[in-house]
């Protein structure tokens, strides 16, 4: 796929999301930004985060990632009344692994918020811009679905999931006009992880913003962040199952 020349609104679901905040900031000069999160009225340092970074415009809805019926009827009224051009879903929980493994409902609340509402999400924004014949969509995967890990597998079934939905309709959106760029960082510093001790090759906001900006600016489909993990995803693969589940988050 070529470079995308988007210019339009920007949709960040998510608007409180340190990741999805930096990528809105890149994106920002010249163009509408459209903040969408829960307490939507209390984003005001947000707004002016965005702004500040030459926004034409910036708007908030009212939007909960986990009410799924929502979904549909929100995407198409902001359609209908800013137009998406980029779409960026920026939501999504961490959990507690530990409280996950003996409490099912909290197993299911994770798995639905980073898996069951994304796969809502993303099937209406797939059907909206192929209506319109462009648009670009950035879904953020993760290490931990590369491969899952015993130490945090119910995330990392999300993220697995979420994985394969997004790979499979990214080929399915291919030459349609809609760019679907699957992201995968690592180990991300932020108020996500705070208080956990990083693993190898960690990055920051910033860093996965910056990443997220060149794969839309190249046309991308995938991208790991930092780059070097595209290696590490291949050599984790291979690694024999008695040492894979002794591994850290």
């Amino acid at each position: 796929m070529g470079k995308q020349q988007n210019d339009g609104p920007v949709l960040v679901l998510g608007g409180r999301s340190e990741i999805g905040l930096e990528v809105a900031r890149r994106l920002a000069p010249g163009r509408v930004v459209i903040l969408a999160a829960r307490r939507a009225g209390t984003l005001d340092a947000e707004i002016e985060q965005v702004r500040a970074a030459g926004a034409t415009a910036v708007h908030t809805v009212e939007f909960d990632a986990d009410d799924t019926a929502t979904h549909a009827p929100l995407l198409e009224k902001i359609a209908a009344e800013h137009g998406i051009a980029t779409a960026v879903l920026a939501f999504g929980v961490l959990g507690d692994q530990d409280r996950a493994e003996h409490d099912p409902a909290h197993a299911v609340a994770v798995v639905h918020t980073d898996y069951v509402a994304q796969v809502s999400v993303l099937t209406t924004l797939a059907t909206l811009m192929r209506a319109q014949g462009a648009g670009q969509i950035v879904v953020f995967g993760s290490i931990a679905g590369v491969r899952v890990r015993r130490a945090n597998y119910v995330y990392g079934s999300a993220k697995a999931g979420l994985d394969g939905f997004a790979s499979g309709l990214g080929d399915a959106l291919h030459g349609t006009g809609v760019q679907l760029l699957l992201v995968r960082p690592g180990f991300v510093i932020g108020r996500m992880t705070t208080g956990m001790d990083p693993a190898p090759l960690p990055s920051t906001p910033d860093q996965v913003a910056d990443a997220v900006v060149r794969g839309l600016d190249k046309g991308a489909t995938r991208v790991a962040v930092p780059g070097r993990l595209a290696v590490a995803f291949f050599v984790m693969r291979l690694l024999p199952q008695f040492v894979w589940r002794r591994m850290p988050r």
